[in-house]
């Protein structure tokens, strides 16, 4: 039995389950589970449909495509694994989440190979046999340094790309290249403290919670469709370093969260916000 997973953004209308359910049925399919929104404000429909049959008609998109409302966006898409590579800087503990995770089968990911642009983290990484590439930003702009690294990635051919504490601004160019396929952790509860040293932003502020925040690279810094977030309580007597040290917990797990979503294909992005089934 092959399973894959149906995706279906376009405009509400009436009747759109059972037409949509009514074609997987006449195709011999099986729906393994099913769910749906609609956003009233903007008059969309979504569904996320898990699908089983022996075999999958090449018509079933073309069939789907006469009982739904023009322009919109169907996908078919092979359930399980996906294949990413992971960019670094210096700090591990994101990086090592998703490592031990991956080996040990919770997390259902292939780490294609990991890129650093410090040598850092090489050793940690070999020790789970996985390519490890260092491409130094040492005397190269950054055209030439994403340049490299756009090189390294295409060797690999990966599904997404997750920045693991990757402390460098992505250039519209590098983004473009890999659209709603990058996935950034940042060190905040977004729209807070966007850019540069949230923690100590947060401590400026004395917040009562700091939290991460899981989110598709866009060309407007730290503003991408956000995927995942989670916070924690703190309180007043918290140094900057101490918001800091709590904050790797929630970044990791946000992080780790967050992949685990996108790689089941339980997120739709529309606009600048996403659908999380």
């Amino acid at each position: 039995m092959q399973r894959k997973v149906l995706i279906i953004d376009c405009a509400d209308a009436p009747g759109l389950i059972t037409k949509i359910t009514g074609v997987c049925f006449s195709n011999g399919l099986n729906i393994i589970k099913n769910s749906e929104f609609v956003d009233n404000a903007q008059g969309r429909f979504f569904m996320r449909t898990e699908l089983e049959g022996e075999t999958f008609s090449t018509s079933l998109l073309a069939e789907l495509q006469a009982v739904l409302p023009q322009k919109n966006r169907t996908r078919l898409v092979d359930a399980g694994k996906k294949r990413v590579v992971i960019m670094v800087t210096k700090e591990a503990h994101c990086l090592g989440d998703i490592l031990i995770k991956s080996y040990s089968g919770a997390l259902d990911v292939e780490i294609a190979a990991v890129i650093g642009n410090h040598q850092v983290l090489q050793p940690l990484v070999e020790k789970f046999d996985i390519p490890f590439h260092y491409v130094s930003h040492q005397d190269l702009n950054r055209s030439e340094h994403e340049a490299m690294i756009l090189e390294r990635i295409a060797e690999y051919a990966p599904d997404y790309i997750v920045l693991a504490k990757f402390m460098r601004v992505l250039t519209p160019e590098f983004v473009i290249q890999y659209p709603s396929q990058i996935i950034n952790i940042h060190h905040s509860f977004l729209p807070a403290f966007i850019g540069a040293a949230p923690y100590k932003q947060a401590w400026e502020r004395g917040v009562k919670i700091i939290g991460a925040t899981a989110h598709f690279v866009t060309n407007s810094l730290d503003e991408g469709p956000i995927i995942k977030q989670d916070v924690i309580p703190v309180d007043h007597s918290y140094s900057a370093d101490e918001l800091a040290r709590c904050g790797r917990d929630v970044e990791k797990s946000v992080l780790s969260k967050a992949l685990h979503l996108v790689i089941n294909e339980d997120v739709i992005v529309y606009g600048n916000k996403t659908v999380v089934f």
